[in-house]
């Protein structure tokens, strides 16, 4: 929910909340962070090892980094997000403030009071700044949607037992079920 204290947020308002307290910010609104849950943290990890032994034991450039990581979408001063998981194929786009532009894939694990921004906002904003491939884990109702941008937009959705093929690569599936066992 977006804090309402003044018009337009910029980087350094995130920058300057208390210690521990995340937010995003989108469109200059921030949206504070709730903890997430040892679930949604097993998925993170789960899912973030399991693409980046995949580009290791394929010999990818790409990275694989989890929140809290810092991504600037439009390498601007009012959006900032830490999306759950990003991997990001261009390195030019990292630095050590984080990741300037867009990544090519996201991955947003959904928590009761995330799913506005994961389903709406954030949605719409990767789409528009360019992020090849977008998953949404949903850990309450046990589904995944996945949505490909690009000359050819594909929108699927999946349940926890399905075999998930990873749009930016060929050859990688994941089934969410086979990942918490």
């Amino acid at each position: 929910m977006p804090l309402l204290k003044k018009d337009i947020y910029t980087v350094e308002d995130i920058y300057a909340l208390p210690a521990g307290q995340r937010a995003e910010l989108i469109d200059g609104q921030i949206y504070n962070m709730a903890p997430p849950s040892y679930l949604h943290q097993r998925l993170v990890m789960e899912l973030s090892a399991t693409i980046r032994d995949y580009i290791k034991s394929h010999k990818g450039s790409c990275e694989v980094l989890p929140a809290p990581f810092a991504v600037f979408l439009n390498q601007d001063d009012r959006n900032y997000v830490e999306p759950d998981i990003s991997v990001i194929c261009d390195p030019d786009k990292l630095n050590d403030k984080g990741c300037n532009g867009a990544p090519d894939f996201i991955i947003e694990i959904v928590s009761p009071s995330s799913q506005r921004m994961d389903y709406l906002t954030k949605l719409f904003k990767y789409r528009t700044v360019g992020v090849r491939e977008y998953w949404i884990v949903n850990p309450m109702t046990q589904t995944i949607q996945t949505y490909f941008f690009g000359d050819q937009e594909d929108f699927h959705q999946y349940s926890f037992n399905d075999e998930i093929a990873v749009g930016i690569y060929d050859d990688l599936n994941i089934c969410i079920s086979d990942l918490l066992k």
